[in-house]
């Protein structure tokens, strides 16, 4: 009679402290923390080392200089989107994990299932569905139109039944939608545990390096607008994306959080529309209003994701306050930096907004995380509360510190190119972003100070 294989040994480790109990516990017994016990597998001690020497482990990987390894540069795939292909740096690297996080019916699946129709024509491409059902899919492959014959489809959530398929199917890149529904016979914890999240994409990410296969793992995200499951899975993956916008919005940003074969803060605009999600080539040209006729309040400032100049339209509006503490509202900024800057223009231009309030957005939905912004939103700002409108031909961009100077940027004279293709023909600029040449067709007027840039206007 068959002996039964033995059931893989298993603990519970402190997520606040690491600390190992074998069993499950409300309280950690080391550090006191409550429901931070997480079932995980048990590590196994090689013979040698239960034996106190190390001779038997003797023949793995070897020890050698950085100077002996070649450096191997590794063929990309164009997945058949330009602007997911920008994310990722170029294209797919074999063998690589891409993880994909968003808000629930922003575009996730939609995104991927057009990627897949695109790669399924010269790629072996499985689709793993822990989700929606095999006839869901195909509703929506229809809806986008997409011809769906070469794209196989596996609808289960048992890692290791998928990992038993994919070895029989050999595809060359693999999408799991999604990562929180997967589950290990080793773990007896519920699908989208931390412990069940973890090991799941531990053996998925063995897979792909050891198959040279492409793998997309499709994440949760939670209310607070960061991946679900524990942070160790983004560590463990090559690439986060993060799927950005609103659900009732046309526009989609794909933003690069991390990328080992690439830069990162790389960003790809989308537009959903009927037949899915579009390319936006031009994305400087849906994020400027273009008004009739100057407004007070609104300004264009040229910003920098990843290696791409934008043309954003940064609007603001102020406000008598009747309240004690007046108000400070930003959307697509950092509000802190906002009061920062605020105090800075009270100090160094002698114009305060203390019995103001302030309310600041960058129109479109973009997030400005760059300091290039900072001259931006105090000229918009100014314009606001004197209501005198600002030229449309003019656009901004510099870092203004506590000491009232305006600081050069990354890429100058890519954000100056960039908004001579836009039609612009004025640029106020840090001194140290002018080139010496200057450029062709545009006024370039130099600041170093706040006040330099005050008296500009």
């Amino acid at each position: 009679m068959a002996t039964p294989p033995k059931k893989p040994k298993t603990s519970y480790v402190c997520s606040e402290c690491g600390a190992s109990q074998p069993k499950w516990a409300g309280q950690c017994p080391d550090c006191g923390a409550w429901n931070s016990l997480n079932e995980q597998l048990a590590p196994a001690r090689p013979a040698a080392a239960r034996g106190g020497g190390y001779a038997g482990l003797a023949g793995g990987a070897v020890i050698e200089t950085l100077a002996e390894v070649a450096p191997e540069e590794r063929a990309r795939t164009a997945c058949g989107i330009g602007e997911l292909d920008r994310v990722l740096g170029g294209g797919l690297v074999g063998g690589s994990v891409i993880l994909l996080g968003g808000d629930p019916g922003i575009g996730k699946s939609t995104l991927l299932l057009q990627a897949c129709a695109a790669l399924a024509s010269s790629r072996r491409v499985l689709y793993v569905s822990g989700e929606e059902s095999p006839q869901q899919i195909s509703l929506r492959a229809r809806r986008l139109g997409l011809d769906g014959e070469d794209i196989r489809l596996l609808p289960e959530t048992c890692v290791e039944r998928i990992l038993y398929h994919a070895a029989a199917e050999q595809p060359r890149v693999m999408v799991v939608d999604s990562i929180q529904t997967l589950f290990t016979e080793q773990l007896q914890s519920a699908p989208g545990s931390v412990s069940q999240v973890r090991e799941s994409a531990a053996q998925l990410v063995r897979f792909a390096k050891q198959r040279d296969t492409v793998v997309f793992l499709v994440g949760h995200v939670t209310k607070e607008g960061a991946l679900a499951g524990p942070r160790v899975l983004e560590h463990m993956v090559d690439t986060v994306l993060y799927f950005e916008g609103e659900s009732g919005g046309a526009f989609r940003l794909v933003r690069s959080i991390k990328n080992r074969f690439g830069a990162v803060n790389e960003l790809g605009v989308f537009l959903m529309g009927d037949q899915g999600l579009r390319e936006v080539k031009n994305p400087s040209a849906i994020f400027l209003s273009r008004h009739d006729e100057p407004t007070p309040g609104s300004l264009v400032m040229v910003t920098r994701e990843g290696t791409r100049p934008l043309l954003v339209e940064v609007q603001a509006l102020v406000d008598e306050s009747s309240l004690a503490n007046p108000r400070r509202v930003a959307l697509g900024l950092d509000q802190n930096r906002l009061s920062m800057l605020l105090a800075v223009l009270h100090r160094h231009g002698g114009i305060g907004m203390f019995n103001q309030d302030v309310f600041v957005n960058v129109v479109g939905g973009v997030r400005i995380g760059e300091t290039a912004a900072d001259l931006p939103v105090l000229m918009a700002v100014l314009s606001s509360y004197r209501d005198r409108p600002l030229p449309l031909e003019l656009a901004v961009f510099g870092e203004v510190g506590l000491s009232g100077e305006v600081r050069p940027v990354p890429n100058g004279p890519d954000r100056l190119r960039e908004a001579v293709k836009h039609g612009l023909r004025r640029v106020i600029a840090p001194a140290g972003n002018v080139p010496k040449g200057g450029v062709e067709g545009l006024e370039i007027v130099a600041v170093r100070t706040l006040s330099e840039a005050l008296d500009a206007l």
